[in-house]
């Protein structure tokens, strides 16, 4: 008889942005004259800058001639690519990391979902509460997470590291020891972050413990403050501890197009076993690598021209953190994040629960957002707005907030 996995049957309901979808969809076939405002779900809204349309274009001529067509892409993705953000991404900024490092891929979340293969079922993962929900749903799948308890809204076998008001938002040195830590900076959905110090001391912590990090830096081109890491490399000893999974979706507007990178260092080893070759292996046998035409894409997020139209794109959303972020601080909320990241991370008022607050902000102001709790149990009481929208309609959002 065939069996199921049956930790999927552990899960408890929808991905969280699922959820959203289905209930702003029901709202608005019940409202079809209501004109929605959505500041949820951290989708760009910007089309592709124009040295990126061009490298795309380019390429794709390159496919209709049988001189300049590729087929399947090299295991690791293709040598210009990883050349470039090898230069970039982290030469250019101090850290020592080469090209046959890097493991080109379709993006961040199918390598943070993925990364946690490489690890036995026994494996304790710690995560950050309030917390990006792949992590969490990625290992429940895998069998790594106890059971589920419904009252509390956590796994027995989780390591939960609360981050909350009371803290800045910063995750403190668990109590018990994990193997394997998920750390997210800047910060989804709370957009805060550490500076290099506090990162430097979680590299240590991970040296001393033998732990592994593996550090999602997404939103790394939004970084604001000096005092703040783009890449967890830059701290001493963090290639014997950690991986680093990058993404083009937030920086160049890829989440239509799919394009990311994983670091793991030749250093990083447990067991005396090469987690570098251990990635390489999956990576090969279950991925067939980033299509020819969006590596050539992401080789341009690098040219003179490229950096350029890209930093506007990123100030035109930082400037919709800034009109968030000052619209409700003037309305009365209690507001945080929005310096290093594209998200301003609100506490809900009259002490409405996340999804109480989702519901009125939709009936009454026509706004979606995304309620904390999804994130976790620490995100409960929180709720999250993102900045990627368009400026017109983030300034119309926070009128119609504001009249609330």
């Amino acid at each position: 008889m065939v069996r199921v996995n049956d930790n999927f049957q552990k899960l408890p309901g929808s991905y969280l942005f699922s959820t959203i979808a289905k209930k702003v969809n029901e709202y608005q076939q019940a409202n079809p004259e209501k004109g929605l405002i959505r500041l949820g779900i951290g989708d760009v809204t910007q089309p592709l800058a124009p040295a990126i349309i061009e490298a795309l274009h380019k390429a794709v001529d390159e496919m209709a001639d049988a001189k300049t067509f590729h087929g399947y892409a090299p295991d690791l993705g293709y040598e210009f690519l990883r050349n470039a953000i090898a230069k970039n991404d982290y030469a250019d900024r101090g850290c020592d990391i080469t090209a046959d490092e890097i493991f080109v891929s379709d993006g961040a979340k199918c390598d943070s979902s993925n990364i946690q293969e490489l690890f036995s079922a026994d494996c304790k993962i710690a995560v950050c509460d309030p917390v990006y929900p792949v992590y969490v749903d990625s290992n429940v799948m895998a069998g790594r997470t106890g059971t589920y308890d419904q009252t509390t809204e956590m796994w027995s076998d989780i390591v939960y590291m609360p981050c909350t008001m009371e803290n800045g938002f910063v995750p403190e040195f668990p109590k018990e020891t994990p193997d394997l830590i998920y750390l997210c900076l800047p910060n989804n959905p709370t957009g805060t972050t550490v500076t290099k110090s506090q990162l430097q001391e979680w590299v240590d912590y991970a040296n001393q413990s033998g732990a592994v990090i593996i550090y999602d830096g997404a939103y790394e081109a939004y970084i604001t403050e000096k005092d703040v890491a783009h890449s967890i490399y830059e701290c001493e000893g963090a290639k014997t501890c950690a991986m680093e999974i990058k993404s083009f979706s937030k920086n160049a507007g890829f989440t239509g197009v799919r394009l990311g990178y994983t670091v793991v260092p030749k250093e990083l080893k447990r067991q005396d076993v090469s987690l570098h070759s251990m990635w390489a292996r999956r990576h090969g046998t279950k991925f067939n690598g980033a299509p020819y035409i969006i590596q050539r894409a992401g080789e341009a997020v690098y040219s003179e021209a490229g950096k350029a139209q890209l930093k506007e794109q990123v100030a035109y959303y930082m400037k919709n953190a800034s009109v968030i972020k000052t619209g409700l601080l003037e309305a009365g909320y209690t507001v945080f994040g929005g310096v290093n990241a594209p998200y301003i991370w609100l506490k809900t008022p009259k002490n409405m629960t996340s999804w109480e607050f989702f519901d009125y902000l939709l009936e009454n102001a026509n706004v979606v957002g995304t309620p904390g709790s999804g994130f976790g149990p620490s995100g409960e009481g929180y709720f999250r707005l993102t900045a990627f929208g368009s400026y017109e309609n983030t300034v119309a959002a926070l009128e119609r907030i504001k009249k609330l």
